[in-house]
């Protein structure tokens, strides 16, 4: 048999063999926030920081791909409180762990100091994952709160474990 009847057998079997592959492949099925679980999020990081009469935040819910789902902020909410919030939602949702838990493991002189370098994420405390079981579905980024980075993340805390809780 010659070179090339080996070579185009091999093909035909390797085709017939992705075919069958792809023929019983089960559908991909993921967990994302809808908007209903967006705003349940915002409701519930709002008021967890009203117990501390921070009314002047700014809450954002970032989707599974770390897109916005939701943005709201308060009258008197610092203008450069949105894109910390949103930073702070994106970096929870990308590493999987609040961002003060990333802030710290990312220090300076570890090994993961050089994510710092990467778009959109932020070293501050305030972001929380909203993780179903292993699966990280979005995250909820607060800035803002009187207590600081450990208001926010209080406030953006009890945001993704509410929409986590719906989730389930």
């Amino acid at each position: 048999m010659s070179r090339m009847s080996q070579t185009l057998i091999g093909m035909t079997g390797a085709a017939a063999l992705a075919a069958f592959s792809f023929a019983h492949a089960a559908p991909l099925m993921e967990k994302n926030i809808s908007q209903e679980e967006a705003m349940m999020g915002y409701q519930a990081a709002l008021a967890e920081c009203r117990k501390t009469n921070s009314n002047d935040i700014t809450v954002v819910v970032v989707d599974r791909a770390g897109q916005v789902a939701l943005m709201a902020r308060s009258n008197n909410a610092a203008p450069h409180n949105l894109d910390l919030a949103r930073r702070k939602a994106y970096t929870a949702r990308t590493f999987r762990v609040s961002s003060m838990t990333w802030r710290d493991r990312s220090a300076a002189n570890t090994p993961a100091a050089g994510q710092r370098l990467l778009t959109d994420v932020i070293p501050l405390g305030g972001g929380f994952p909203v993780m179903v079981g292993e699966e990280a579905a979005g995250g909820v980024g607060v800035s803002g709160s009187r207590g600081g980075q450990p208001g926010d993340e209080a406030c953006a805390k009890a945001g993704a474990e509410a929409i986590a809780a719906d989730m389930r």
